[in-house]
């Protein structure tokens, strides 16, 4: 496993160069110039393009390119043109509150998708598969946005239970506490996530109900909690792994409608802040965070098909 661990560390290598091409050049194809941005209507052409010299942004792409690339091999992905600090303490900045409200939100979707879905998958046909389908396919339908506004209505406004925005980090005062403030967060995007998983373990169970090591262990005796556990559902997570990492993924960099109702400084956010502002270094810095990461969790999914399956061979 550490031979192909290795190999394909190395196979990212130039899959990471092709997206760094891509991703500069699709930013820098973004309409709007920087410099005429952070500068405000009244600035003069000449204060414009004084500041475009200083950012380099007069320089050819591929010279833009290069110096870009070469930094950031070195650890260094620029400073932001907005915020004038380290790209990396910006993407910091808001990589706690996404790394905290994604896990938080796991959480939530192992807690409820996976206890429903064996519910489901085992009472397949019944009162109980039907009110777990029929709940997941509303929860999946109903839109984040909306459900964030009355959950903030009902927890925050009228119960007072639960801040209603914004999140402290959790080194400043109040410490761990702070996590409160991400709870109706994770829960607004538990919901539909959730929903999928039910819906996921429900059909990868079903499937390996019918495989004949389920109906041999059946005919042996075993009791039908056993069977469930270690021989339908061990073997239906194989398929479920997968969407846990990529959902995972996808929670700390998709979770933008989320993170701007409850005025989160998460990932998601800052990438389309960054958009508006035309911050070029954040915006290739986060992407290419991002493009690391769903490359990191595609391995780290692979490494797990074969601990789960002993017949998947790695290498």
């Amino acid at each position: 496993m550490l031979a192909y661990t290795f190999k394909r560390l190395l196979a990212l290598i130039p899959t990471l160069l092709a997206a760094s091409v891509l991703i500069f050049l699709f930013v820098h194809l973004i309409p709007g110039d920087p410099a005429a941005i952070l500068l405000g209507d009244t600035a003069t052409p000449e204060e414009i393009a004084e500041l475009t010299h200083a950012m380099g942004l007069d320089r050819s792409l591929i010279t833009q390119y290069f110096l870009w690339l070469g930094n950031v091999l070195q650890g260094d992905f620029g400073t932001s043109i907005f915020f004038r600090i380290p790209v990396l303490s910006v993407i910091a900045d808001g990589a706690e509150t996404s790394i905290l409200l994604a896990s938080m939100t796991m959480i939530w979707i192992m807690l409820i998708g996976i206890p429903i879905g064996i519910l489901a998958a085992t009472r397949h046909g019944s009162w109980v598969d039907q009110i777990a389908s029929g709940g997941a396919m509303l929860f999946a339908s109903i839109p984040t946005f909306w459900l964030g506004l009355y959950l903030i209505l009902i927890f925050a406004v009228g119960l007072g239970w639960f801040p209603s925005s914004g999140f402290p980090s959790i080194s400043d005062e109040g410490g761990l506490w702070n996590i409160r403030y991400l709870l109706l967060p994770s829960l607004t995007l538990a919901a539909p996530n959730a929903a999928l998983i039910i819906r996921l373990v429900r059909a990868s169970m079903l499937d390996v109900q019918r495989e004949d090591h389920v109906r041999t262990a059946r005919a042996k005796g075993l009791h039908p909690t056993k069977v469930a556990i270690r021989h339908v559902f061990r073997n239906a997570m194989i398929s479920v792994a997968a969407a846990f990492g990529f959902t995972f993924a996808a929670l700390i960099s998709e979770a933008v409608v989320t993170e701007t109702v409850f005025s989160l400084p998460g990932i998601g956010r800052l990438v389309v802040q960054s958009i508006l502002r035309r911050d070029y270094p954040v915006i290739q810095g986060v992407i290419l965070v991002i493009v690391c990461l769903y490359m990191i969790i595609n391995l780290l999914v692979d490494l797990t098909y074969a601990r789960l399956d002993p017949r998947v061979s790695l290498k």
